[in-house]
Order: C-alpha cells, then structure tokens, then sequence
C-alpha cells in the first residue's frame, strides 16, 4: 500500500513539475518578447536618435504612465534597456528562449559581437545562470580563450561550473516577471534567502579559522513551555570546551534578539554541558545595509577570568563584522543583479 502510494505521488509531483516549469518558460519567453517589441516601439518613435530631446522625453514620459499603471518594472532606466535590447537584438527571431531578461542585459554589456555570440551558445549548451554569466564575462572568458596557447584547458572551466537548472519555484523570486505579471515580490522568500546564504559563509568562515570550532548542529530546535525556537548554528570548541550559539539577524537588532540569545545560553548551560564544560557562549550577529553589529553573550555565572580566555580563540568583534559585511555586501549585489544601478 505505501509503494503504491508512493508511485502516486511521485508522478503526481512529475506532473506539476512540467506544468510549473512549462509556466515559467512560458511567462520569461513571453516577457522578454514583450521588452524586444517595447524597445522596437521606442526606436521607431524616437526616429533612431537617442540624444534628441522629443527621444529623451519620450520615454520619461512613458515611465511616468507605465509605472503608474504597471508597476516599478518601467522605470527610465528599463526603458532604455529595453530600446538597447532591440538595437543588439533586431532580429526577434533569433531571441532564444532559453534566456532570461537578466541574461540578455548583461549580455548587452558585451560589445564585441563575437564575444556576445559565443556567451550566448555558452549560456545555452552549459545552463549557465546569470550568476555564472557574469563571472564568465566580468573574468573576459572569451578573450583568454583565444589568446591561450592551452585551449583545452581554458574551455574546462565551463564544466567546473554547477549547472543551475531553473526550477519550477524560481518564479516567484524572479523580480522581472514578477513585475511583468504585475505580482508583487515575495521579499519574505528573498531575506530568507540571503540569510541562509550569510549562515552557510558564517559557517565555512568558522570551521576555517582552525581555532577548535567543531560543527555540532544547524537550526537547532529547543522547546520552552511547548514554545519551539530555532539557533541557527551550533558549534562546540575543544579548546575552551564549550558550546558556541550563533543567532543571524537580516535587518535591526532589538533587545528581543539579545534576550532570546540569553534564554539560549542558559538553556545550554542547564541541559547540554557535559561535566568539565565550561558554560556556553552565545554571538548575535546582524547584517544590515547600514550597519552590522555583533554581540557576544556569556553566561550570568561566567567568571571574568573565563571570560577573558575567550578572546585568544573566538574571532573579535571586528573579524566578525568585517567578513559578515564583506559577505553581506556581495550577495545584495547579486540579488540586485540585472536591476538598475
């Protein structure tokens, strides 16, 4: 009964798979198709002369009413994008569906045509993401190729890249077709997103540092008066032999965040030590765009001689600040990819 249950649902899932992939390929080829034509428009009104002041009033114009009308996706910038889509791009027939919108806009980054072609047959045999496009362009790929006396060499570095295959659910976290679709952004999904990203650096950048930290658990559950809570890493350090709880804030740190992390430490201190442990340390970081703060938390019964040891293995306030930053910043400008600068 449970195999056959099982066969039922796997093809059941198969089914809305294809449907929501069939959706998603559907809605970005019918987008990117719409912006070539609203490009063509712009050209052919503006006569072909970018610099004419009836061309630039034109599209400020235009931005005014679309964005009224259809959202944030139009703004003066778009707009221009797309009229430059249709200047690279005219012929709609070599358009390929296999790209998104942000593909072709850091492809019109490329002047070379050469260069722009062999990125596009690239992005499509290998499943580059846009992610991975960019790294391809931004390190001039196509021009170490020619030049290399190695070739061979040079060309594998497309297959150290990871396909990211765009998946059904990628459609809501898409930005561009959420606002062709007239939808709004699932910012909830993106900040969860980014966090975890900043959670699985914080957690590479830890294990690195070899100064006894050990992985011990990843959202770790705790449950207070039937209350469930969530500690987003948990190591354990040989060498102060005690456990280390990192909470990671997206936005503003409040004195909920402290005294949750509070609540933690003392519940490790109460369940969790082993005997010869010295009492568990809690670190509250919080990134934000304007500022990141890092708070370190020990127990209420920590001696101030214990406390001090803590500094020769736990990485300071500022390492902490300056990698989560430094992070913190790299992933914005990834998830701001393709949007306007």
């Amino acid at each position: 009964m449970v195999e056959i249950e099982d066969s039922i649902y796997k093809e059941i899932k198969s089914i809305l798979e294809q449907a929501r992939n069939k959706v998603y390929k559907v809605a970005n080829s019918t987008m990117v198709q719409a912006y070539w034509n609203i490009g063509r428009v712009i050209v052919e009104k503006q006569g072909g002369n970018n610099k004419a002041e009836y061309g630039a009033a034109l599209i400020k114009n235009l931005s005014k009413k679309m964005t009224k009308e259809f959202g944030k996706g139009f703004t003066v910038a778009n707009l221009k994008n797309m009229r430059q889509f249709y200047l690279i791009f005219q012929k709609s027939y070599a358009l390929r569906s296999e790209l998104t919108w942000t593909h072709y806009r850091l492809l019109m980054r490329v002047e070379n045509e050469n260069a722009r072609n062999f990125y596009i047959e690239e992005c499509i045999k290998s499943n580059w993401s846009t992610r991975q496009l960019e790294r391809q362009i931004t390190t001039l790929f196509y021009e170490r190729l020619l030049s290399s006396k190695d070739k061979e060499k040079v060309s594998k570095e497309i297959y150290k890249l990871e396909p990211q295959i765009k998946k059904a659910e990628d459609i809501i976290k898409d930005p561009y077709v959420l606002e062709f679709l007239g939808l709004l952004e699932n910012t909830n999904f993106l900040e969860k997103n980014l966090e975890q990203a900043l959670i699985n650096h914080l957690q590479k950048f830890l294990l690195e540092l070899g100064r006894g930290f050990s992985f011990v658990a990843r959202q770790k559950r705790i449950t207070f008066d039937g209350r469930h809570f969530y500690i987003d890493l948990v190591f354990y350090n040989y060498l102060l032999k005690c456990f280390v709880l990192i909470d990671l804030k997206v936005g503003d740190l409040t004195h909920q965040d402290l005294g949750q992390m509070q609540m933690y430490v003392h519940y490790f201190e109460e369940e969790m030590m082993n005997e010869g442990d010295n009492s568990p340390i809690g670190i509250v970081l919080c990134a934000d765009k304007s500022d990141s703060i890092v708070k370190y938390t020990l127990s209420k019964n920590e001696t101030q001689v214990f406390a001090s040891k803590y500094k020769a293995y736990l990485p300071s306030e500022e390492e902490l600040l300056s990698e989560i930053k430094r992070e913190y910043n790299i992933l914005k400008q990834e998830e701001e990819l393709g949007k306007d600068e």
